[in-house]
């Protein structure tokens, strides 16, 4: 899919914004602090309710009044046009999909599949488990939507437990057990599928973006040891009592990457590290567009994170994808290549966007 037109309003410095977009590429050039971020920003808000850069609601709000607001019109690989929105302040949100009012924000989110790549990228390998599990599920999520749903009710059966632990209500456990049992092994299940298809396609990507990497192992472990879920929650009933809190579960799963035996992230160079993040999700990003419906790619200050050949690399790869891609950058230079063939270039200043470019 594609953006046709975007509109933001009051996100961050950016006050009242309309971008015509490109099909292809998108580039968004201007000092620090100028807004370009923000634009990306506002896209991921658009999809997931929250920033990339902030999951705090107020932080985004800019000056000009109590809410924000995103509105996009997109077309997909079949020629179907959309209209989305959403509307966002310090406490709720809503959202519309084609004029019509959305329950969930999964209803815009399966229309705006995307991978976002930013300076903070390398925390999927370096990083807390948590990240790489939220990379895992909205993978899941785009092959099956009613994977976000699992993840909810999955969320909200586990404080139940978690708060039936505290008052140790055993009766209470044994009936919960069943439902976290029979969600969290779906859960586990899609990331399973979604893991080992990532790993066929991460050689070929890895590969096209650089041939510095070591061999690496790759391993996905669940959040629990033995045969099932229900046998775990069993065993640990008593331990999970004296902590107040639930050990085994998807909740605890984790993706792991050595080298030499070793954690990669003790073993990679920075500069590895961000190759090794950029292809896990450049791999998502050709498993998202085997959907069908091609997802956008975003780069957020991808100039200062790779050298001109690895960012050509990275580039040429979007492009032969068919994917529409936005760019952030302080300077066109190390994109001349690429808006050559086909683009737009934005300058951003203090919050207004002008378009320099139409090819």
């Amino acid at each position: 899919m594609f953006i046709k037109t975007i509109k933001i309003n009051n996100i961050r410095n950016l006050f009242a914004v309309e971008i015509e977009a490109h099909p292809k590429l998108n580039l968004l050039i201007g000092r620090n602090g100028a807004g370009k971020t923000s634009v990306l920003e506002a896209m991921v808000i658009l999809a997931k309710g929250r920033s990339f850069r902030s999951g705090q609601a107020p932080s985004l709000i800019g000056p000009g009044g109590e809410k924000v607001t995103v509105f996009a019109s997109t077309e997909d690989h079949r020629g179907v046009k959309r209209s989305l929105g959403i509307e966002r302040d310090s406490r709720s949100w809503t959202a519309r999909l084609n004029g019509q009012d959305v329950a969930q924000l999964g209803d815009l989110a399966v229309h705006m599949p995307m991978v976002v790549m930013e300076p903070n990228s390398h925390l999927l390998i370096s990083g807390p488990p948590e990240a790489r599990r939220r990379y895992l599920d909205w993978g899941v999520f785009h092959v099956e939507p009613d994977h976000l749903l699992s993840w909810r009710r999955y969320n909200r059966t586990l404080k139940q437990r978690n708060a039936a632990l505290k008052r140790r209500q055993r009766g209470v456990i044994q009936s919960l057990d069943p439902v976290l049992t029979k969600l969290g092994e779906k859960i586990d299940k899609g990331r399973r599928v979604h893991f080992d298809q990532l790993m066929q396609t991460l050689s070929g990507v890895s590969g096209q973006l650089s041939t510095q990497l070591p061999e690496m192992v790759f391993d996905y472990t669940g959040g629990w040891s033995g045969d099932s879920l229900s046998e775990s929650l069993a065993e640990s009933t008593e331990r999970d009592m004296e902590r107040g809190q639930t050990g085994p579960g998807p909740h605890r799963a984790d993706v792991t990457f050595k080298v030499n035996g070793q954690a990669a992230r003790d073993q990679l160079s920075r500069g590895e590290q961000k190759i090794l993040a950029a292809s896990l999700l450049l791999s998502q990003l050709v498993i998202l567009g085997e959907q069908g419906n091609k997802p956008l790619l975003l780069l957020d200050d991808i100039a200062s994170e790779f050298d001109t050949e690895h960012l050509n690399r990275l580039m040429s790869f979007g492009a032969a994808l068919g994917c529409q891609m936005w760019v952030t950058g302080t300077s066109p230079d190390p994109f001349a290549e690429h808006i050559a063939r086909e683009g737009a270039v934005f300058h951003v200043e203090q919050g207004e966007i002008a378009r320099k470019t139409n090819t």
